[in-house]
């Protein structure tokens, strides 16, 4: 962490114009190495707050910490964060909400674009959180199966996918498999998962997916991947892999298609549970949101280089279709 960033929040609270004579301190923490790197989430994050007159350093400071991958990071980024007495704790990735969780019981933590809160164990129920953590999923395993079905329909000839995942990403492999296989069934495909723990190790990953005959790819949703988002659309292309991934961030840089939701307004909406918690509420009683609104995106160009001829009744269907 920046010492300017830190050392702002400190001076901050004692020079605010509020009521109480402070201004609030908002922890973040991200999973990337930079704030260009997370400029993706980070920018509407920002926006969420600013449309709720949140402006860093005038009516809220922001205190961030950036991770860059590393499970040793992530907790000392945490500690950090929790030791400067911030008001609530942002975390960003599923590393970021362990190590947030590990970190402190008492302070209000607010999850974003998790997959899985109930799962992964870090609240009670969607409806009644418990406890000091609430936040926003995207329940990412609940899309699974339907992800499944729109790749198969749009390679009807397809019998064998890989699963590209992380295996230090709890419960990624193992839960997504189970979570796919109905579908899976019922469409007569075979899966394999293949892992990449590294940014290194997912070249490695589609040289194995690209030689062993696979007809795609699923990229799972993992930190990771995110960040690694151009990298993964150029290695499908290049072992002409067409591939289903988890945000359209991924499509933008020339992945194939991608089935979920929008990811900008996760972002934005998180600034709205930040902003009740610092008027009062407590975490253990705002339910955990979900998204409603789920989008098909598919890169028509990227079809044409892969040589793949998707369905009309696909492309009709499609949110947005990238050229």
């Amino acid at each position: 962490m920046l010492g300017l960033v830190a050392g702002g929040a400190i001076a901050g609270r004692f020079g605010a114009a509020s009521a109480d004579g402070r201004i609030p301190v908002v922890g973040v923490l991200w999973h990337a190495a930079t704030a260009g790197e997370e400029a993706a989430f980070r920018e509407p994050l920002r926006e969420g707050f600013e449309k709720l007159g949140y402006f860093d350093g005038k009516t809220v400071i922001f205190d961030e910490c950036y991770a860059a991958e590393d499970p040793e990071k992530f907790k000392s980024c945490a500690a950090e964060l929790v030791s400067h007495k911030v008001d609530v704790l942002i975390a960003g990735s599923v590393p970021a909400a362990f190590a947030a969780q590990r970190a402190t019981s008492t302070i209000p933590i607010v999850l974003v674009a998790n997959p899985d809160p109930v799962g992964l164990k870090l609240v009670a129920s969607l409806s009644h959180p418990g406890g000091n953590i609430t936040g926003l999923s995207t329940i990412a395993f609940d899309l699974a199966a339907k992800r499944v079905q729109i790749l198969k329909e749009a390679l009807p000839g397809l019998t064998h996918l890989a699963l590209l995942i992380n295996p230090g990403a709890p419960g990624d492999g193992p839960r997504l498999l189970a979570d796919m296989k109905p579908a899976l069934d019922q469409l007569a495909i075979g899966a394999d998962a293949i892992e990449a723990r590294q940014p290194d190790a997912i070249d490695a990953a589609f040289a194995k997916i690209g030689g062993a005959g696979f007809g795609a790819v699923i990229v799972s949703q993992n930190a990771l991947f995110f960040n690694e988002r151009k990298r993964i659309a150029d290695l499908a292309l290049r072992h002409r892999l067409p591939a289903m991934v988890p945000a359209d961030l991924f499509v933008e840089a020339g992945a194939l298609m991608s089935y979920g939701p929008r990811w900008p307004p996760i972002f934005r909406n998180a600034a709205t549970l930040v902003d009740k918690i610092l008027k009062g509420a407590k975490p253990a009683d705002l339910p955990v949101e979900q998204p409603t609104v789920f989008d098909l995106t598919i890169n028509r160009a990227t079809a044409d280089a892969l040589g793949v001829r998707l369905p009309p009744e696909l492309l009709a269907q499609a949110d947005r279709v990238i050229e």
